[in-house]
């Protein structure tokens, strides 16, 4: 049977515009099918109050294109979700992607024909196309996680999710409102529903390490600086393990005198973002270190928040990093406002919600909205939506029963021709997104253009390769301390989901460095047919 396309792209953000565009360069026909009605990914989604990228603008931006990068003109230091979604918006229209997508269509299931050796892909709406290839460019961050806590439903005003918020927003003035949850789309957006708000309630189960963003209009000084030597800037950032440029201090922190090491601290927490991970190069891999980096954040805690009751249950109690570190606009000072309290749910979860609020710790809490800043079913939760079946009707589903497994993060034995733009095993969430995606479509596109070259039409990860990838992952999860806490990196926060660390944490430079001798071995680990 013949194919109607050599490549379905199932996802229309930045992992999926680009890999149409790198697809046509090369030659090959594809189709991308996104369920919402634009492009933008993350953020089409996320419009919650506050949205912004916790990676500086300039960085955060596609590098395939040297003309792209010196004609858009970011505004902030860290943009917002509607400036980003312009961005994506203006790619889109540049190089002339949307002919190629097919909005409002969502794929529901994926099947791998054995005997013609092509996937067979069904919509939602009933439509079904062949293709030779599919690849998935889903996000990691993109399916949102409802809370299972009793009498959700039953809740009589407005239930929004910071994951799914309303493209026409939502004016909180003059309601009262409760939010539950306190990771990062809470620390974003709780201080501007407090400005707007009679009243907000918080639900914290637990309190987040968060670092100021010191926001601000960038400079056309500093910008015309960035555009006259992106290249380098580009290439310092491939260098660091998040794939971000930003200075790290190869001292330890516990051997450095505290005077001197606390300065560090101050100068990193003046300037502001991500960076104050990199204030020493242990701080992930020594536990002393590790505290006194949470030592300094939570005295700044103390320092911010006036009444003691509450700036005690702000004061993170596990190790910074471990968990995602948050990057804020005045979060903790919210809590000094009148019309603001939290309720510390740590030692008791919620027992239910009500038709007027919710009840925890035996006392009922009434409000006009609810919003669930709950974040997601991380890495595997868009990809196992998908009804993907591969060889002998095996189910991805099936396959990852115990957690995923994958040769690089882009494959899985079983399911010949399936990619995975930033897949469970590659750095994607721990890295800067934008370099991560472009890596992987550019190895895929490669890898396509290699198997037309070779007069092959199929290429599966061999069972041995996969487990020494999916060993190699696990092995360098343990040596830092990011594997040792409860997070979304190691799915705990969805009840059942097997705990196991998914992203790889050996850094950007060592993943490409592995691809790379993938590549030059032939592709190595790699069943061609």
């Amino acid at each position: 049977m013949s194919v109607d396309f050599d490549a379905v792209i199932i996802g229309a953000g930045f992992g999926g515009m680009y890999m149409l565009h790198r697809l046509r360069q090369k030659g090959f026909t594809a189709r991308v099918f996104e369920a919402g009605t634009g492009v933008g990914g993350t953020w089409y989604w996320n419009r919650y109050p506050g949205a912004r990228c916790d990676v500086e603008s300039v960085q955060y931006s596609y590098q395939f294109s040297p003309e792209l990068e010196q004609e858009w003109e970011w505004s902030e230091r860290y943009a917002t979700q509607p400036e980003l979604l312009r961005y994506a918006n203006h790619v889109a229209d540049r190089f002339d992607l949307r002919r190629d997508i097919r909005f409002e269509t969502r794929v529901t299931k994926a099947t791998f024909d054995e005997k013609a050796n092509l996937w067979r892909v069904e919509m939602e709406k009933g439509d079904k196309v062949a293709a030779r290839f599919v690849i998935t460019a889903m996000g990691c961050l993109s399916s949102p996680n409802t809370p299972k806590i009793p009498g959700l439903e039953d809740f009589k005003g407005p239930t929004y999710h910071t994951g799914n918020w309303p493209h026409e927003g939502v004016d909180f003035t003059g309601k009262t409102v409760g939010v539950i949850g306190t990771g990062s789309s809470a620390i974003q957006s709780i201080p501007i529903m407090a400005g707007q708000a009679s009243h907000l309630t918080v639900f914290q189960r637990t309190a987040n390490y968060t670092v100021p963003a010191h926001n601000k209009p960038l400079d056309p000084a500093y910008v015309r600086d960035v555009k006259a030597n992106y290249r380098e800037m580009r290439r310092r950032a491939k260098t660091k393990p998040a794939g971000i440029d930003f200075t790290i201090n190869m001292a330890s922190a516990i051997e450095t005198p505290a005077a001197e090491r606390n300065r560090e601290f101050q100068a990193r927490w003046d300037y502001g973002g991500l960076g104050f991970m990199a204030s020493f190069s242990d701080l992930l891999l020594n536990d002393d270190s590790n505290k006194t980096a949470a030592d300094f954040v939570r005295a700044k805690v103390l320092e911010v928040v006036k009444d003691p009751k509450t700036a005690e249950a702000l004061v993170p109690k596990n190790i910074i990093g471990c968990k995602r570190l948050c990057v804020d606009d005045g979060y903790w000072s919210t809590f000094n406002r009148p019309n603001v309290t939290l309720v510390d749910i740590s030692d008791a979860a919620i027992e239910r919600i009500t038709p007027t609020g919710l009840r925890a710790k035996g006392q009922d809490y009434t409000f006009d909205c609810l919003v669930l800043a709950t974040g997601f079913d991380a890495m595997t939760g868009a990809l196992l939506k998908v009804d993907f079946r591969g060889r002998g009707g095996a189910t991805l589903k099936d396959k990852w029963n115990e957690g995923p497994k994958t040769y690089l993060g882009l494959t899985v034995v079983g399911f010949p021709n399936l990619f995975m733009i930033t897949g469970p095993g590659s750095p994607s969430v721990l890295t800067n997104m934008l370099p991560s995606i472009e890596q992987h479509v550019d190895f895929i596109a490669d890898c396509l253009e290699a198997l037309r070259a070779r007069g092959k039409t199929m290429i599966e990860a061999e069972p041995q390769a996969q487990e020494a990838w999916v060993g190699h992952v696990g092995e360098v999860s343990n040596i830092t301390l990011r594997s040792t806490c409860s997070s979304w990196y190691v799915g705990a926060n969805i009840p059942g989901k097997p705990r196991v660390f998914m992203p790889y944490i050996g850094g950007l430079p060592a993943y490409i460095q592995a691809c790379e001798k993938v590549v030059a071995n032939g592709y190595e680990g790699f069943a061609l047919a």
